[in-house]
C-alpha cells in the first residue's frame, strides 16, 4: 500500500466525533446548539458551596463503559474516556480502515490542555490519608495529557504517528494543525485528531476561581457565558471531547469515503506578552488569522464565518474583535461571527477541535450557530456576532480561532469541500 501511495498535499476532514455538555455524538448536540440550548448549570460532581464559582457545563450522558471495558473505565481519568469515545464515533463515522498493514500508517493526536486533574487530585488525598503505599501505579499514566493518544492508539491498533499537543486553550487547535501537516508531508494517510478536557473537579474549579477567571453568575447559569455582552464577567468552564479524521485527499478518494471539509490552512503566532492576557493591541491574534488566511489562497472577502475564540472574558471579546478587523477590513462588519462557548462553555484543551468540528457542521448545513445571551453589546464589540438565533447562510470557506496562556495563537482555515 505504502509503496503506491504518494501525498497529494491535500488534507480532508472524513469522520467527525464529539462529546459535550450538549450530548454526545453530532445528531444530538448539533441541532440543540442551533437552538440556542444552554449545557451550563450548577455543578453536581462535588460541594461548591465554598466556591465563587459554582457553575459548569457538565456532560451528563456519557458512560465510559460504552467505549472502554468495564475495568479500565472505572480506572482512567474522565479526560481519557472522554477522548476514546470521541475517537471511537469519528473512526466508525468515517468507515476508515484500520485493519492490517494500514495500521501503520494511520496515527493519533489527541491533546489535552490540563491532562488527569481529577485522577491526580485523587492520589494526592489518598497520599495525605493513608500515605505512598495508597498511591496508584497508574497515577503517571492517567495523569499525563498525552495517555488520550496512547489508548487510542491501543484501543484500535493504531501504529502510525503518535503524538499529543499541550498548548492550552489552543491545544485543540493545535492538535488538528499538526495532525494536518503530519498528513500533508505524507508521514500518515490518516490521522485521528482532536482534543479532550475533564477540569471540573474542586482544584480545576479552585485553582480558576483564584484566577478571578470565571463568571460568578450562579444564580443565573444558562445565562453566564455571555461573549461579547456589555455585562460579562468571566468564562464558564467546560468539559468536552472532539475528534476529527484527517485523511489525504487520494487516500480518501480512492475509497469513496463521504469528505466533511477540507483544512486549507494552519495560523500560528505567539504574543510574547503575558501568562494570561493577550496581547493589548490584538497582534498574535490578528497574526495567526493572517497566516491561515495567506496559506489558504483566499481572500478576505471570502470568508464566510469566523468561530470566535470568544471567551466572555473582558480582554479577549475586546481584543479578538480588534484582530478581526485589522484582518478583515471593512468585510469585517458583514461577516458573520460566533461564539459557540455561550452554549457549551469553555472547553479548554478541547475548545479548538470541537470548534473547528461545528464549523464544518455549520458549512455542510448552511447554518451558522448563534451567540446566545448577547442581550448588551460592549460598544468595543460591535460585528455581527449572530446573536441568540440561529442563521441560514451558505458558507465556503470559514476560520476557526483558539488563544490560549502562554500567548499561543492558533487559526484553522477550512473549507467545503469542491
Amino acid at each position: 500500500m505504502t509503496e503506491a501511495f504518494r501525498p497529494s498535499g491535500r488534507v480532508v476532514v472524513t469522520g467527525l466525533g464529539a462529546i459535550t455538555p450538549l450530548g454526545s455524538g453530532t445528531d444530538r448536540f448539533w441541532p440543540r446548539m442551533l437552538k440556542g440550548e444552554s449545557g451550563v448549570r450548577r455543578v453536581t460532581r462535588f460541594d461548591v458551596s465554598d466556591f465563587p464559582t459554582q457553575i459548569a457545563a457538565e456532560i451528563d450522558d456519557f458512560n465510559p463503559e460504552d467505549w472502554l471495558d468495564r475495568k479500565e473505565a472505572r480506572r482512567v481519568d474522565r479526560f481519557i474516556s472522554l477522548a476514546v469515545g470521541a475517537a471511537t464515533m469519528a473512526l466508525q463515522d468515517s468507515a476508515l480502515p484500520t485493519e492490517g498493514e494500514i495500521a501503520e500508517h494511520i496515527g493519533v493526536l489527541v491533546g489535552s490542555g490540563i491532562g488527569g486533574l481529577t485522577f491526580l487530585e485523587e492520589q494526592i488525598q489518598r497520599l495525605k490519608e493513608g500515605g505512598p503505599s495508597k498511591v496508584s501505579p497508574f497515577t503517571v499514566p492517567y495523569m499525563i495529557p498525552d495517555m488520550a493518544s496512547g489508548m487510542i492508539s491501543i484501543r484500535h491498533g493504531l501504529k502510525g504517528p503518535n503524538s499529543c499537543a499541550v498548548t492550552a486553550c489552543s491545544t485543540g487547535a493545535n492538535s488538528l494543525g499538526d495532525a494536518y501537516h503530519i498528513v500533508k508531508r505524507g508521514d500518515a494517510v490518516a490521522m485521528v485528531a482532536g482534543g479532550a478536557e475533564a477540569p471540573i473537579n474542586a482544584t480545576g474549579m479552585a485553582a480558576l476561581c483564584a484566577a478571578r477567571a470565571m463568571s460568578c453568575r450562579n444564580d443565573e447559569p444558562e445565562r453566564a457565558s455571555r461573549p461579547f455582552d456589555n455585562d460579562r464577567d468571566g468564562f464558564v468552564m467546560g468539559e468536552c471531547a472532539a475528534a476529527l479524521i484527517l485523511e489525504d485527499f487520494e487516500f480518501a478518494s480512492s475509497r469513496n469515503a463521504r469528505i466533511y471539509a477540507e483544512i486549507v490552512g494552519y495560523g500560528m503566532s505567539g504574543d510574547a506578552f503575558h501568562v494570561t492576557q493577550p496581547d493589548p493591541k490584538g497582534d498574535g491574534a490578528y497574526r495567526s488569522m493572517k497566516i491561515a488566511l495567506k496559506q489558504s489562497g483566499r481572500t478576505e472577502d471570502q470568508v464566510g464565518y469566523i468561530n470566535a475564540h470568544g471567551t466572555s472574558t473582558p480582554y479577549n471579546d475586546r481584543l479578538e474583535t480588534l484582530a478581526i478587523k485589522r484582518l478583515l477590513g471593512d468585510h469585517a462588519y458583514s461577516t458573520p461571527i460566533s461564539s459557540t462557548k455561550s452554549m457549551i462553555g469553555h472547553t479548554l484543551g478541547a475548545a479548538g477541535a470541537v470548534e473547528a468540528l461545528i464549523c464544518i457542521l455549520a458549512m455542510r448545513d448552511s447554518v451558522l450557530p448563534p451567540t446566545i445571551n448577547l442581550e448588551t453589546p460592549d460598544p468595543d464589540c460591535d460585528l455581527d456576532y449572530v446573536p441568540n438565533q440561529a442563521r441560514q447562510a451558505k458558507v465556503d470557506f470559514a476560520l476557526s480561532n483558539s488563544f490560549g496562556f502562554g500567548g499561543h495563537n492558533v487559526t484553522l482555515a477550512l473549507a467545503k469541500p469542491e
